[in-house]
């Protein structure tokens, strides 16, 4: 083969032995999971709401940004239930660019796949005991969530990785919500097949394993948007939109129907302060249709400490190194104004 193998990873028990997480945040898991999971069943109206960095570049960043968002959580936990958005892994259009921490722990050192196995799950762990959050993290690759397995409570499949075989299989065995996206082409019916198949039993060959599983019948769709031949964005967040999936949601007869919108991504056209109206345009869409405000099950945010972004290698402490993000200020007063309009 064209490539060095280099050196065989710890098992994923190895490394949860090593950095384990205390019994007593297992117990404060198993409740979140628990209340975000009443969310896409139906039995809690709250919002959910995906919040955080494009990718989670630092430590030292990411938990002051996730210590401010515990301030906001307990102020409007009747309305809305935040999991931060923690993504340690990234997927690159070209594979050029920054693969984030799963990759190069620190970003601007070379890669080192051990080293950021270890960050990762060093990250959430320190988030869930400094702030009581259990986050999201996207599934990029799958034999690698068994690595964070007991830390995420939800678990999203990005628009490039939404067609893969691998992905939709290994969602069908995740115990905590999976939000299939769009994919890049915007065609409902390959995100509707995914969440089919993560809703259904397999037998399939797994870290080495043949396994079974049970199906997740918490799958469901994440709306991000898309791109056309030439390459230019379009929404799919309006309330026609809206309105078709839960059409074509009702002729599936899938176990949940519930939906995330994207904010950014091609849904904004990456112009990070449109994800401020296009959250308010949701919510006006569902106070004029019940049908809509039942589909809707919260938002996904691209959000930081600081407004924009940098290049790899930038000095400004919590401002994306990916793709532009709203800054904490901005993230605030968003998180209030959307409790005052659910």
């Amino acid at each position: 083969m064209n490539m060095t193998f280099k050196r065989k990873l710890p098992i994923p028990a190895q490394i949860k032995r090593e950095f384990e997480l205390p019994e007593q945040y297992a117990e404060i898991k198993k409740k979140r999971d628990a209340e975000i999971k009443n969310i896409f069943k139906g039995e809690d109206n709250r919002l959910v709401l995906i919040i955080g960095p494009c990718s989670a570049d630092r430590e030292d960043a990411v938990l002051e940004y996730v210590m401010r968002l515990r301030k906001v959580q307990d102020k409007v936990s009747d309305k809305i239930l935040i999991i931060p958005r923690l993504y340690t892994n990234k997927p690159r259009t070209t594979g050029d660019g920054y693969k984030g921490m799963l990759h190069q722990p620190d970003p601007n050192s070379t890669p080192d796949m051990l080293g950021g196995i270890i960050s990762i799950r060093k990250l959430h762990i320190d988030t869930i005991l400094n702030t009581e959050f259990t986050c999201a993290d996207e599934m990029l690759y799958p034999e690698n969530y068994r690595y964070l397995d007991d830390l995420l409570s939800y678990v999203a499949i990005g628009a490039r990785s939404v067609e893969n075989q691998k992905h939709r299989l290994t969602s069908s065995g995740i115990a905590v919500p999976v939000g299939m996206k769009n994919p890049t082409s915007g065609d409902y019916s390959v995100m509707l097949n995914a969440i089919h198949a993560a809703q259904s039993p397999h037998t399939f060959i797994y870290r080495g394993w043949e396994v079974e599983s049970y199906g997740n019948e918490l799958a469901h769709a994440i709306l991000r948007g898309y791109v056309n031949k030439s390459g230019h964005s379009f929404p799919n967040y309006h309330f026609e939109d809206l309105t078709y999936l839960s059409e074509i949601y009702s002729q599936s007869h899938l176990k949940n129907q519930g939906v995330i919108i994207d904010t950014n991504h091609a849904n904004s056209g990456k112009q990070y302060l449109e994800q401020i109206r296009i959250c308010k345009e949701v919510l006006h869409s569902c106070r004029h249709s019940d049908t809509i405000k039942n589909l809707v099950k919260g938002f996904m945010i691209e959000s930081y400490l600081i407004d924009g972004c940098q290049a790899v290698g930038g000095s400004t402490f919590g401002q994306s190194i990916t793709d532009p993000c709203l800054g904490w200020e901005k993230t605030e007063r968003l998180i209030y104004d959307l409790a005052e309009l659910i």
